[in-house]
């Protein structure tokens, strides 16, 4: 597979075929001496004393938030009082208190906050960060929560003050009464407070705008952009999930003299007649917007995509991978299959009878019982490596394996060998493993001749699938010793991967499992 980057219009729509400059799902923070220096007089002096005065204010925050919550209806909202006022402004002042300890001494804020009965929904981008929560403090606005939050000690009273919408994972039918509770309080006249939701649905290093998870559109009500910078010098700040973990963040943060923080409050957007019945385009609108305002681009990966960059294979992903560009084309052509197993197998069998021989778009077309189009041209580019308007159709359905199942290296490798082996002895050549490895890893060059070599002990040139595989059960980090080390790109140890990929955000997403999310096919304004 090979990085291509060419810019067509698909229906109206601008594609960029290449993937941004960064890997959104990257932070690599890198200290000179002298910040090693003040980080370490930071540590033993301020930041000692930063993180008890956070912690306090949390702490006198909790009676404040539990008697104000006391009683309190779920699906109605009481009437502002004086005592009620005077609470909600004692805990703004306390969170104020407590993000002036972490350094945030002063905030910018450009714009005009819309009223609840104006924008009743706020969309807040890029999320990259916990510290993104000082907006939500700022104007005590509800967020979507996962319910299990809301039995957390302190911090679960804390975000039952804001009156949140809770999405339960035991709920099957959850996500619907999410969206249907937000629509109730949009069009409640400005009676509710407004609901504040970062539709990206997972942390980034604010390097693009990726996809907007559609859940916050579906009400079809007017929203207010609002975006948030943190121009520091050295951004401490980030959380993805390949970088520094939450704890190194907060203790970097905490060891910074100051930090900037600066929120922009767009002009509302009013969704069109057309916008109104797709979310998707509505969505796909309000982020070109903000990333106009942001001057940053936007890219069609997503939280899946993570997934897929972030998976506990034997083999790991390179942070300049095509497989995330691939993905997001397989996503647009629709790929996806119920039963990918099934599909995987059938692609398999078909691509062996090929027996390498070469395919034009129109046969690689045919193969996937697809129409020629802007996107197909895409994929089709990813693995026409000679630019002579031909593909092996082998590596596609390589490609196709690991995107569907990025966990099980071993699967995928097995599917390679049945479609690569000669059929006198059902063994590979040193050629063969390099296509194979190299497609699977979504790279244009790969060395492993000493990888080769390991596992070849007799020396006979060739190698079977058995015998990779005793290699890889003998040899679990095979890919740490004899391919990260010989090769660029691959960035730290894997030790720096998020064991389990779930959202590293504090605002759950509630998208219907039903909604489409792909790109929509039509002019975007």
């Amino acid at each position: 597979m090979r990085l291509i980057k060419s810019t067509h219009a698909d229906g109206g729509e601008k594609h960029e075929l290449a993937p941004p400059f960064r890997n959104p799902f990257v932070h690599d923070l890198r200290f000179t001496t002298l910040q090693k220096l003040q980080i370490g007089l930071m540590t033993v002096t301020l930041f000692p004393i930063r993180l008890f005065i956070a912690a306090f204010m949390m702490l006198l925050a909790w009676p404040f938030a539990f008697i104000a919550t006391m009683g309190r209806s779920k699906s109605a909202v009481e009437h502002q009082c004086l005592w009620r006022k005077v609470v909600d402004l004692a805990l703004k002042t306390i969170m104020r208190v407590m993000w002036f300890a972490g350094g945030f001494h002063w905030i910018s804020i450009k714009g005009r906050q819309a009223l609840p009965a104006e924008a009743p929904i706020l969309t807040v981008a890029p999320h990259s960060s916990y510290f993104d929560a000082i907006p939500v403090t700022m104007t005590m606005a509800s967020i979507v929560m996962k319910a299990e939050s809301k039995d957390i000690p302190v911090w679960g009273t804390l975000i039952k003050y804001i009156r949140p919408v809770f999405v339960s994972r035991s709920d099957q039918d959850s996500r619907r009464k999410t969206v249907e509770e937000i629509k109730r309080r949009a069009k409640s006249g400005g009676e509710w407070p407004q609901i504040m939701i970062f539709p990206e649905g997972t942390c980034t290093n604010r390097s693009c705008l990726i996809t907007f998870k559609p859940g916050a559109f579906i009400p079809a009500v007017p929203v207010q952009p609002v975006v948030i910078r943190y121009p520091n010098q050295l951004d401490t700040i980030t959380w993805t999930w390949q970088g520094p973990g939450a704890f190194k963040i907060l203790w970097l943060t905490l060891c910074q003299l100051h930090n900037e923080f600066e929120i922009e409050y767009l002009p509302i957007y009013t969704p069109s007649e057309e916008e109104k019945k797709n979310p998707v385009l509505f969505a796909h609108n309000v982020r070109r917007l903000m990333a106009k305002a942001l001057q940053v681009p936007v890219t069609d990966y997503s939280f899946e995509d993570c997934q897929l960059a972030m998976a506990e294979g034997q083999i790991r992903l390179p942070v300049d991978t095509c497989l995330l560009e691939f993905a997001k084309l397989v996503r647009r052509l629709g790929l996806k299959h119920e039963n990918p197993e099934r599909l995987l197998q059938e692609y398999g069998n078909r691509a062996r009878k090929l027996q390498g021989e070469r395919l034009s778009l129109e046969d690689f077309a045919q193969f996937l019982d697809l129409p020629v189009s802007d996107v197909l041209r895409d994929m089709f580019a990813l693995f026409d490596e000679s630019e002579d308007g031909s593909m092996d159709i082998r590596e596609f359905v390589i490609a196709f394996s690991v995107v569907c199942r990025p966990a099980k290296t071993l699967v995928t490798m097995m599917l390679a060998f049945k479609m690569f082996e000669a059929e006198e002895d059902g063994a590979i050549t040193e050629n063969e493993l390099m296509c194979m490895l190299r497609t699977a890893l979504g790279v244009g060059e790969l060395k492993v001749s000493r990888l080769f070599r390991a596992i070849d002990e007799q020396d006979t040139g060739k190698l079977s699938f058995e015998s990779f595989r005793n290699f890889a059960e003998q040899h679990p980090d095979f890919a740490e010793e004899y391919l990260y080390s010989d090769n660029a790109g691959f960035g730290g140890s894997s030790s720096s991967h998020a064991s389990s990929p779930v959202v590293n955000g504090f605002c759950a997403d509630f998208t219907p499992s039903g909604q489409d999310h792909r790109a929509p096919q039509k002019k975007l304004d």
